[in-house]
């Protein structure tokens, strides 16, 4: 207890104050932050941009219903890239304090106390959101700079009189930084249950067993999701009469979908169960399949980033076609292809600027297994003493990755399909159609192909990626060296 006791301040004291920013995990968190950020000031500018290209207008300069309806889209794409970003860095903030277990299990055992730290955990969380949005706000002013030269060149009508230093400039980098901390300060709540005989232990995660017994949890996720079943179904009803009933499966979505998040635990294992007998019966996929079942917390935290942005970009494709194919639907004739340019525009900007939450939460996946790999070593370390090889553990890290990967993209696409057609029962549904000018009524969900394909083929290249790092890392550290390692 005095050895302990006499190292670990010694240790504080002669550290860097900002040493922990070079922690495995806190740069990816610092580039989704700053990610998150500049996209929205990015979409603050542009916003502003396209309302003052249309004042400027000869023939719709008076009207500013559609700086309106780009202005509302531009904080909804924000708010849904700081919600990715905040689901992605407490999940981050959770597989580090896991990976802390025994360091703040021996402060506890000298006398700091659990919410101590939490609060420093929590004060780390503040300093990664203030870095972020701080690079986020100068990256995304000349992304905006870039833009705005760019557009100047070719849109018609450019006001020459537009400036950069729009009031609204400051609220995403504050939105960020504050989600960042909010979303640290609950990634570390497990702070509160470490105990100070877990000082004899590693890095721990909790098994399939201790997580089912968290009822409280549980009934929190169903209460969100019930909830927010409860607003889409209204969405789609109140759509059959006005086009505002998008607002109420808006935040039924965001209800529903945090409750599925919340509750991953209980609902990607499943999904993970099926997928892990698909990849045959070889020790070295049944074991990756174990893994992943064994501690359900880690896997689902992997998975959850994934499924968020698979969700997002299908959920905006089948809601982008099913739009155009009602449109189709009104005429018996031939409709030209260029007829459907603008729209297909549209809906190709559309997809570029919800790819990014999808980007955010595929560096959360490359974070989060490339921590999980680091965290591991001791029990890699023992399947390298009894006689795994290199190209085995590089498979098995593989699979793992890859077994998380295939059950998020599933998931994903069928969340998506099911948000996309309800975004556009609940927006469409009132609209008057041809001939006789009466509401659309239900309009069925159109799937458009190349969309998913393109998603399958960035999740292959997703998983490869995120499999690159930990593999290697895996096999870097020799089995006696992994077996000592805390």
């Amino acid at each position: 207890m005095t050895a302990v006791a006499t190292v670990v301040p010694e240790t504080r004291a002669t550290g860097p104050r900002l040493g922990w920013l070079r922690d495995r995990g806190m740069g990816a968190s610092i580039l989704v932050a700053a990610l998150s950020a500049a996209f929205g000031v990015f979409l603050v500018e542009i916003t502003a941009y396209i309302g003052a290209v249309l004042q400027s207008d000869p023939f719709i300069g008076d009207s500013g219903t559609l700086a309106v309806v780009v202005a509302i889209l531009s904080v909804l794409l924000t708010a849904v890239a700081m919600y990715v970003a905040a689901i992605v860095t407490a999940n981050t903030f959770s597989t580090i304090i896991a990976g802390r277990t025994r360091q703040i299990a021996l402060l506890r055992l000298i006398g700091a106390t659990a919410r101590s730290q939490r609060g420093q955990v929590g004060r780390q969380g503040l300093m990664v959101g203030l870095l972020g949005a701080a690079i986020g706000l100068l990256a995304g002013l000349a992304l905006s700079a870039a833009a705005v030269e760019i557009g100047g060149r070719f849109v018609a009508n450019a006001p020459t009189d537009f400036t950069l230093a729009q009031p609204a400039l400051a609220l995403p980098a504050i939105g960020v930084a504050l989600t960042t901390w909010a979303a640290a300060w609950v990634g570390s709540r497990r702070v509160l249950a470490v105990t100070p005989l877990q000082a004899l232990g590693g890095a721990v995660e909790r098994t399939h067993d201790e997580v089912s017994g968290r009822t409280g949890r549980h009934v929190g996720a169903w209460v969100l999701l019930i909830s927010g079943a409860a607003l889409l179904a209204g969405g789609v009803i109140l759509g059959l009469v006005t086009p505002l009933g998008v607002v109420v499966a808006f935040f039924g979505g965001i209800l529903s979908f945090t409750g599925l998040a919340l509750g991953s635990v209980l609902f990607m294992p499943p999904v993970l169960r099926l997928v892990g007998r698909l990849f045959g019966s070889s020790a070295t996929a049944r074991l990756a399949a174990e893994n992943a079942l064994r501690y359900p917390e880690r896997s689902s935290r992997m998975a959850i980033g994934v499924v968020m942005g698979v969700t997002l970009v299908t959920m905006f494709a089948v809601a982008l076609e099913s739009a155009k194919r009602l449109m189709m639907s009104q005429t018996t004739e031939e409709i030209p292809p260029e007829f459907f340019a603008p729209f297909d525009a549209f809906a190709a900007i559309m997809m570029v600027l919800v790819a990014v939450s999808a980007v955010i939460a595929a560096v959360g996946l490359v974070n989060l297994l490339t921590i999980g790999v680091v965290q591991r070593r001791r029990e890699l370390g023992l399947l390298r003493s009894i006689g795994l090889s290199n190209g085995q553990v590089r498979r098995l890290v593989l699979l793992e990755a890859t077994h998380i990967t295939v059950a998020a993209t599933l998931t994903g696409l069928v969340l998506g399909v099911a948000y996309g057609w309800i975004a556009a029962q609940s927006l469409l549904g009132s609209v008057p159609t041809l001939p006789e000018f009466t509401p659309a009524g239900l309009v069925a969900p159109q799937v458009p192909w190349l969309p998913v394909v393109i998603i399958v083929a960035a999740t292959a290249v997703l998983t490869l990626v995120a499999a690159a790092t930990p593999t290697r890392l895996a096999t870097r550290v020799a089995p006696v060296e992994a077996l000592a390692a805390d």
